[in-house]
């Protein structure tokens, strides 16, 4: 039997599979299909059938665990072309998606006239109104109005919507008219999409939650359309086994919760990343990373700090507020396929924009005529045309000097080479920069971390990147092309819950408190069995968001397990105490603190599996030299030795300059590192910079 991960990403689907028997991975790359991402992943699947010397269907009936990651919903988001989305909510409170916090525009200054205003997923004649009202202790205080809600759903059907958001005042407290008016809607418009805010979002603040909605109504039709397909297309390759998704918070879930809760799919694909990283640095001696996962779209980055995955609940996608956890990540327009142009000033900039996988770079000789990233890397001799994913794909070496000559060389007076070296700099510095602002807004000094390079394009730039930022280490597992894919098997397999429960410390309910908890407990044994989870085999994991009376934002600690009582209470607030030093450096143990919402992540474990390692021997890398190749540091040729990966041994230590094929990736050793083999086949790179001081 199998368990399959599959990432489908901007460019390239990834795939990676574990032989139960064995615990032995192998990864497999094929490109994505935009207008169907379903056909790209069974073409992954076909992929490591041939591999394994089977037929499609033989090889997809052996998969007893399919997790699946995709960015369908992001990009839904992205490019404006999710459902026609109506919203039923309380009288009065229609603009609350609008008026947001007062944030004019929240990727720029709020106080920059010369910005358009932000117009909501639904405009204001399809945002309609009902008597209805709850307070935040759970009283209905006003019965809903039937009547009204009917009017709306007719009017909605009238509008030919697609999708109804129902966001009611206070309905994580009181959800029955929230219910009750999704059962009108469902007998009104039964093939539209319905999301809920106690379903979506089931805790305080109305705008969070509403906005929250609304995106999963909005993505919702899209998403429900693309897991039917996808279901349509294993079933009739014989899939019988499990298929979960993963989610943004770095867990996995259903495909029929799926469904109904689409907004959990943002970001569904490099959440899994950091658990990836976490592995890798762990291996390698660190607890203290940066996840640095640059496929051909973007770059995704996430700091990791005490092996820890990141999450936040504060999170936007594009413009819209998305106030679910999710995993820390940083997401910037830097990957392999990005686009080199030249703006208004005449200076150079690489992205946002990206090629994608259809046309693709020039150098794919698929009709791209625009300089990118992956362009520039073939001119400077770090990627060889010939060997692209193995040399299943042949790359057009005069393609991508044409564009670079065109796009970039030409306009700034230079010549293609050191266009293609100009491009190089500018994603760079770029990135650089990028990360260098992450850390610096949590109080952070990135040069007291490793970066985890993965993704296609991560193993050929890291270096690079971490030159600029005086990052000593860079580690590149040896399933750094199939990054998140990997995390989804490094990761733990579970949910996560939240309540909220406003209230002081000091006064709070210690018995609804425990009630809050055995309802989220109750909830997650039964979701999590559904999976396949045993009783026993799930673990729970409590925390609360608390903050100080009169403070706006709150911090989430830890609650202590096992019977809720004052003293685990008294405990949870000193964690609190704790925590809040560590992270403003002052805590006032004197002032009362306030508990908002409740959290529980379940847990199971997750399946064995093992890094292929690499074989030890006296043998000098000189074994594995497959050749020599000119390639561009600096602006300067320097004849560099190319290494087949797949040779190398444990030990093994490359000085740079020095390039090593994967049939996945390259790994680019630039002429200031050393690289080293480790046992599991991956690669440490150390500045020599930082080698001469430890030995100083």
């Amino acid at each position: 039997m199998f368990r399959v991960a599959v990432d489908v990403g901007g460019t390239f689907t990834d795939c990676l599979v574990l032989e139960e028997s064995t615990g032995e991975l192998r990864q497999f790359k094929a490109p994505t299909t935009p207008s169907d991402p379903s056909i790209g992943l069974m073409n992954a699947l076909k992929k490591a059938a041939t591999a394994y010397e089977l037929m499609v269907e033989g090889f997809v009936s052996q998969i007893g665990l399919l997790i699946h990651g995709t960015t369908l919903a992001t990009n839904t988001l992205i490019k404006k072309d999710g459902a026609k989305t109506g919203m039923v909510t309380t009288r009065y409170f229609a603009d609350v998606i609008e008026i947001r916090r007062g944030y004019k525009n929240v990727r720029t200054s709020m106080y920059n006239v010369f910005v358009p205003p932000y117009e909501p997923l639904v405009p204001r004649r399809r945002r309609l109104e009902v008597t209805e009202r709850s307070t935040y202790e759970g009283e209905v205080v006003t019965a809903l109005n039937e009547e009204d809600v009917r009017r709306a759903a007719e009017q909605l059907r009238a509008d030919s919507v697609e999708s109804v958001a129902i966001c009611f005042l206070h309905s994580y407290a009181a959800p029955e008219n929230e219910r009750r008016t999704e059962e009108i809607i469902r007998e009104i418009l039964p093939d539209v999409h319905v999301a809920t805010s106690h379903d979506i979002l089931p805790v305080w603040r109305e705008w969070e939650r509403f906005s929250t909605t609304v995106v999963s109504a909005y993505v919702g039709p899209v998403v429900e359309q693309y897991l039917e397909a996808l279901e349509r297309r294993l079933h009739e390759n014989e899939f019988g086994g499990t298929l979960l998704m993963m989610l943004s918070d770095g867990l996995v879930e259903t495909v029929d919760r799926c469904r109904q809760r689409a907004v959990y799919l943002i970001g569904s694909g490099p959440a899994a990343a950091p658990a990836a990283a976490i592995y890798a640095g762990e291996t390698a001696g660190h607890r203290n990373v940066l996840s640095f996962d640059m496929g051909g779209t973007s770059l995704d980055v996430g700091v990791i700090m005490d092996a820890e995955v990141p999450t936040t609940t504060e999170n936007w996608a594009g413009d819209e507020r998305v106030g679910i956890k999710m995993v820390d990540i940083h997401s910037a327009g830097a990957g392999g396929g990005s686009i080199a142009w030249i703006d208004s000033l005449g200076l150079l900039r690489v992205g946002p924009q990206s090629a994608g996988s259809d046309p693709g770079p020039a150098c794919y000789g698929n009709g791209g005529t625009s300089p990118t990233t992956t362009d520039a890397d073939v001119l400077l001799g770090y990627v060889d045309p010939d060997y692209f994913l193995g040399g299943e794909i042949k790359l057009d070496r005069s393609e991508a000097a044409e564009a670079v000559r065109t796009g970039v060389a030409e306009p700034l007076g230079m010549t293609e080479t050191e266009g293609a070296q100009a491009i190089l700099t500018a994603v760079s510095s770029f990135m650089a920069d990028q990360i260098s602002e992450v850390f610096t807004s949590r109080g952070l000094d990135v040069r007291d971390i490793a970066i985890v390079a993965g993704g296609g394009a991560g193993p050929v730039h890291a270096a690079f990147v971490a030159e600029r930022l005086s990052v000593p280490t860079v580690i590149v597992p040896s399933v750094a092309a199939t990054f998140s894919a990997f995390g989804m098997f490094a990761m733990d397999i579970g949910r996560n819950y939240a309540r909220s429960y406003i209230a002081s410390a000091e006064a709070a309910d210690v018995g609804r408190i425990a009630d809050l908890f055995q309802q989220m407990e109750d909830e997650a044994a039964t979701g999590l069995q559904a999976m396949g989870a045993q009783a026993g085999e799930v673990g729970f994991a409590r925390t609360v968001a608390m903050r100080y009376i009169g403070q706006f934002s709150e911090v989430e600690v830890s609650f202590p397990s096992g019977e809720v009582n004052n003293e685990s209470l008294s405990e949870a607030v000193a964690n609190f105490h704790r925590r809040h030093e560590e992270l403003y450096t002052f805590q006032m143990a004197w002032k009362g603190t306030e508990l908002l919402t409740f959290y529980l992540k379940a847990t199971v474990q997750k399946a064995r599996f093992e890094l292929r390692e690499a074989e030890e021997g006296d043998s000098e890398p000189s074994a594995a030299q497959k050749s020599t190749r000119e390639c561009v540091f600096e602006g300067v040729a320097v004849a560099t030795p190319v290494y087949d990966g797949s040779l190398l041994r444990a030990g093994n230590r490359l000085e740079g300059p020095a390039i090593v094929e994967e049939t996945t990736t390259t790994i680019v050793v630039p002429p200031a590192f050393i690289c080293e083999v480790d046992r599991q086949h991956g690669y440490v790179l150390t500045s020599q910079t930082a080698i001469a001081s430890a030995d100083a």
